[in-house]
């Protein structure tokens, strides 16, 4: 693997350049996204405040205690959101568009205090026909709390850059 996460400037100076290039990615890797991110209640309310979603059963605590769950459930929109942002300095770093998002699978109930981490195991890679310097790959990402347990699992599909063809920048 040519990965190498920081790119050479000029002498004794380095930029961080994160992310896979599709030349990086191999069918069949699987890479564990860290740090994990322990879920709050402030970031269950104030999803369900900015989505408008209006399920007690986020917010609620009164009313969720007389459910099967017992406590809030962090809003799945938010696990999807925090999951696949876990994801982002390896798979769509050098991305040029988010494709798809497909068979997202909600397997176990997430709550306040829980920590989520992600890891995401390249399914397929191919070439882009109509884009030269760019490339298609679809990941499997897992949503996996503390102890282990599998919560999400979905697949996603971006179009990356190839090496040597994304946008440069000057030094700041």
């Amino acid at each position: 693997m040519n990965f190498k996460p920081y790119k050479e400037i000029e002498e004794n100076r380095f930029r961080e350049d994160f992310g896979f290039y599709f030349e990086d990615f191999e069918v069949g890797l699987v890479i564990e996204h860290r740090p994990g991110r322990t879920l709050t209640r402030a970031d269950n309310v104030w999803m369900t405040l900015l989505t408008m979603n209006t399920a007690q059963l986020h917010f609620d605590a009164h009313y969720a205690e007389r459910t099967e769950w017992k406590l809030p459930l962090v809003d799945s929109t938010l696990t999807l959101a925090i999951i696949t942002g876990m994801t982002v300095n390896t798979i769509s770093k050098k991305v040029v568009a988010n494709l798809e998002w497909d068979k997202v699978k909600l397997l176990k109930p997430v709550f306040e205090g829980d920590t989520i981490y992600a890891e995401s195991e390249i399914i397929s890679k191919r070439e882009s026909k109509s884009r030269p310097a760019q490339g298609i790959v679809t990941v499997e990402t897992r949503g996996i709390k503390q102890n282990g347990d599998i919560f999400m699992t979905f697949l996603r599909t971006v179009l990356v850059y190839r090496r040597g063809h994304t946008p440069d920048y000057a030094i700041l």
